[in-house]
């Protein structure tokens, strides 16, 4: 059986979703304090995008659907 998590993206998409991942990280800090579910999904979110990145990981590209990056 195949690795699910095998690198699928190149380093053009993981640079992208490095930056994802920090603009939703900072916008998850700046949100959390006045609206606390809007900054904790950001949180959640650009952790998971940052999940993503550090591999070169893209769930999209696991499940079969063909990214532009």
């Amino acid at each position: 059986m195949r690795n699910p998590f095998a690198r699928n993206i190149g380093t053009t998409g993981r640079l992208v979703r490095g930056g994802m991942a920090v603009a939703l990280l900072v916008a998850g800090a700046l949100f959390v304090q006045e609206r606390p579910f809007v900054g904790a999904f950001l949180l959640g979110a650009g952790a998971f995008v940052l999940f993503e990145a550090l591999p070169g990981w893209c769930a999209l590209c696991a499940c079969g659907i063909k990214t532009k990056l």
